[in-house]
């Protein structure tokens, strides 16, 4: 059986960890930020004091709430303190660094913690199949950025238990999120069909047909809230060539998952989009 969950630990402090965070402190849970970055958390710190206060100037919360929030919110670089009910990672898209921080938690949490990856497209039964008590194991994807987008697709893998996708769907609902249950498969949901919005929008600027802006525009003008290139820059040109590569594999170099030479080359630049200051657009950092 699940266990109840009072105390989350997140794992990493970058945009989305940072903001998986500040959700979790303002629906009332103990949250225990980690990254081994002293930089990455000083920054994290200082992005929820402003969320915060941006809440406060809006009415959202009082002053004293913000406060009670914040201060919710313990900020750490050592695993040993790494403690909870739940441990939900936000690190980097690859496989072996998920696996090596979930192994070295598992040696300092008990048995029945659950452990929850935010990873966008990696095989949940593929990373559990290589954790101690498989059975705990969920993804708990999150979309950016995290304290304002509703949807949380919460994926079962394999040897996932029914009580483990059952707690973390009910954990969602009490974050003020919108659960969606989903069996494992390359994507999901979500990035298994968006994929091509973001794929079929970037061969029409290749080969010429129209530029970047011309296709937001037409896009955000046809109902959708954000085109596939002011999308791409929120996400992370490194995110979305990531997730691109992955279904390209999983799909066995599938020519409609093939990643876009230009994804490829913005990330080679640098690029990559509003955390860098220079995407398709350009942004004040």
């Amino acid at each position: 059986m699940a266990q109840p969950i009072h105390t989350i630990c997140v794992i990493g402090a970058g945009t989305m960890g940072s903001g998986i965070a500040q959700v979790c402190a303002q629906q009332g849970f103990y949250t225990i930020l980690f990254d081994i970055d002293g930089s990455m958390l000083q920054r994290a710190s200082d992005n929820i004091r402003q969320q915060l206060q941006t809440l406060e100037a809006k009415k959202k919360i009082t002053s004293a709430e913000s406060v009670e929030i914040f201060e919710r919110i313990r900020f750490v670089s050592d695993t040993n303190d790494c403690l909870a009910d739940l441990i939900i990672e936000a690190i980097v898209e690859k496989p072996e660094a998920k696996l090596a921080i979930f192994n070295q938690l598992a040696e300092v949490n008990h048995a029945d913690v659950i452990f929850a990856s935010n990873t966008s497209s990696l095989s949940i039964s593929a990373l559990q199949a290589s954790i101690p008590n498989p059975q705990r194991v969920v993804g708990m994807h999150f979309f950016n950025p995290a304290t304002l987008m509703k949807l949380v697709e919460v994926v079962k893998g394999n040897q996932t238990s029914d009580e483990v996708a059952d707690t973390i769907a009910t954990l969602c609902t009490l974050l003020n999120k919108t659960p969606v249950m989903c069996k494992d498969a390359p994507g999901f949901i979500v990035n298994r069909v968006a994929r091509h919005y973001y794929l079929e929008a970037m061969k029409l600027m290749e080969t010429g047909v129209a530029g970047f802006e011309q296709i937001d525009e037409i896009m955000e003008a046809t109902g959708f809230k954000m085109g596939p290139f002011r999308l791409m820059d929120l996400i992370g040109m490194d995110i979305n060539l990531a997730v691109s590569q992955s279904l390209y594999e999983a799909f066995e170099h599938e020519l409609r998952f093939t990643p876009s030479v230009i994804q490829v080359d913005k990330v080679a630049r640098g690029e990559l989009g509003k955390k860098t200051g220079k995407g398709f657009y350009q942004y004040v950092v």
